[in-house]
């Protein structure tokens, strides 16, 4: 059964580890991300982004599958659905199609504007037992077409999102989506500390996991971290092991271009990777 990611970050947070989200594109990328948290003993956050929601037929689709997954293959470990930089109309389909957290993304709107969004949805999820992550300070790189520069956020405004009663809160504080480019100045632990200050026991969140180098990681988890978002390293991992397989002419040997064959290396990259980041993050043996 799904849950709420609350409890799990409250949790995580008191105990200085984090919990990853790892974002979800097809069955390979679930079962992947499934069957590693049941290995681990780990808490995990699914993450949809409204991209991948729509290439997965709708909200509704995901959360059949992963319910009918979790249920077939045993799943024991706390899950949480999550919606990934999520739009006010995006939040409420989730809501309605049965997800158990959202993250609305009101980080390039008015201050004024992400505040009264984030009002109106906390009360929802606060009646329907869901979380809800807000953003202040967009986060670097492209995830759907929508482009941040990865600008540090106010600590300020964070307080005034986070007092209004989310569960956990993403601030930007110089990570991007995507690959890092040679040239990236690596994370403003000033601005994060800062907002940890202003915000108190509230969770907070790391977009943009993919290739932070592991001390920057740590750092962070010490100064409140407790939720960091991976999804280009997945990709990246699935797509060197399909293209190794298909170099090395597997698809050509036996029945090897059946799908079933095709993708299994790459979904086995995929909880290889998990795992690494689960062990990381320190959240194996938490659940």
């Amino acid at each position: 059964m799904l849950v709420s990611a609350k409890e799990m970050l409250d949790k995580a947070k008191a105990g200085h580890y984090a919990v990853g989200q790892f974002n979800i594109n097809n069955l390979e990328w679930t079962k992947a991300v499934l069957v590693t948290a049941q290995e681990c003993n780990s808490p995990v956050i699914l993450g949809v982004s409204e991209g991948a929601g729509k290439y997965m037929t709708g909200y509704k689709t995901v959360v059949g599958m992963v319910n009918g997954m979790m249920e077939e293959l045993n799943i024991t470990v706390p899950v949480a659905l999550h919606l990934d930089h999520g739009s006010f109309e995006g939040c409420m389909k989730c809501i309605e199609a049965g997800f158990s957290s959202i993250m609305y993304d009101g980080s390039h709107s008015p201050i004024e504007e992400n505040v009264a969004n984030t009002k109106k949805l906390v009360e929802i999820c606060k009646e329907k037992g869901m979380s809800l992550e807000a953003e202040v300070g967009s986060i670097g790189g492209e995830e759907d077409g929508v482009v941040g520069a990865g600008e540090c956020a106010d600590p300020e405004e964070c307080k005034r999102i986070a007092d209004l009663g989310v569960d956990m809160l993403a601030a930007g504080i110089g990570n991007i989506h995507g690959k890092y480019p040679a040239n990236w100045k690596g994370l403003s632990f000033e601005t994060l500390d800062a907002v940890q200050k202003l915000t108190g026991s509230m969770p907070l969140v790391l977009h943009g996991g993919t290739g932070i180098p592991e001390d920057m990681i740590k750092k962070a988890i010490d100064l409140g971290v407790a939720k960091i978002n991976v999804n280009t390293e997945c990709q990246l991992s699935f797509a060197e092991a399909t293209r190794k397989y298909i170099e090395e002419g597997k698809d050509l040997q036996g029945k090897g271009f059946d799908p079933r064959k095709l993708l299994a290396p790459g979904t086995e990259a995929i909880k290889a990777t998990v795992k690494e980041k689960m062990e990381l993050f320190g959240s194996v043996n938490q659940a």
